[in-house]
């Protein structure tokens, strides 16, 4: 994909980050590289590295380090982390232009830890390919790098097998052979990512962001792990039915949407 396509196909994801950033500061989007395609990939590490296993002590030591967490939790939270970050621009490049850049492990890179107020992990892209439709500009660029898929039920498979099938899902059972969780505890986390993800965008986003979140999780088969309604403003709330086990830090965390409260 030449570099001025590429701008192209993610200019609708990066004005909508941007407006995120804008909103809700700096640490609304931290968990990103900025600009998120990378052009210089050194100091970052291949995604497949946590797959196979040998970057994952890294990822779940950095989390020990920063809240002094037991192994499982470490586990749990570092995965609610990298999932979120993972998630978010595939899922509102899909809300706001139909374009879903695919995040299957071999076309992303990570990097671990900072300093004072970074990320626990950082998430770019590398060698980018783009999903679209068939009425989408960029569908008649007969160009490496864009995908043209039929019909929107197949942009979401096609989002499902990217983020799920090809990264999460055998993440998660590399997880689990070290780490005693379940997988629907860390499938909670994947859920609730993208639906935070969505709302806390809302403002960006065409029509209802909360239909927006229902039809993702419809579609990747995450919708019984969440519910999303209205507090007593009106406003979208999350609320798991999970726990990603934040309570049991050394100084205990409930989150928001936990299924303790």
């Amino acid at each position: 994909m030449t570099p001025l396509l590429l701008t192209d196909a993610l200019r609708p994801l990066n004005v909508t980050l941007g407006a995120v950033r804008r909103r809700n500061g700096f640490n609304a989007v931290h968990g990103l590289a900025d600009p998120l395609v990378l052009a210089d990939t050194a100091g970052w590490t291949p995604a497949g590295a946590l797959l196979d296993g040998s970057a994952l002590p890294a990822l779940l030591d950095t989390a020990v380090q920063r809240w002094g967490a037991a192994p499982h939790a470490a586990a749990t939270l570092a995965w609610k982390s990298y999932t979120y970050w993972l998630a978010m621009p595939a899922v509102l490049s899909w809300a706001v232009a139909r374009r879903v850049p695919l995040v299957d492990a071999d076309r992303v890179s990570v990097r671990f830890g900072g300093g004072p107020g970074a990320a626990l992990v950082q998430v770019g892209l590398r060698r980018p390919h783009v999903a679209v439709l068939p009425d989408d500009p960029l569908a008649h660029v007969n160009v490496p790098g864009i995908t043209v898929v039929p019909d929107e039920t197949l942009l979401l498979k096609t989002l499902r097998t990217s983020l799920l099938d090809a990264h999460l899902d055998p993440l998660s059972e590399r997880i689990r052979r070290d780490v005693k969780v379940g997988r629907r505890t860390l499938l909670g986390s994947v859920a609730s990512g993208i639906a935070y993800a969505v709302l806390r965008s809302a403002h960006a986003l065409h029509g209802s962001a909360a239909d927006t979140a229902g039809t993702l999780l419809d579609a990747l088969d995450l919708a019984d792990l969440v519910d999303i309604g209205m507090d007593e403003t009106g406003r979208p709330t999350v609320h798991r039915r999970t726990c990603c086990l934040a309570f049991t830090l050394p100084q205990p965390k409930v989150c928001s949407g936990c299924c303790l409260r």
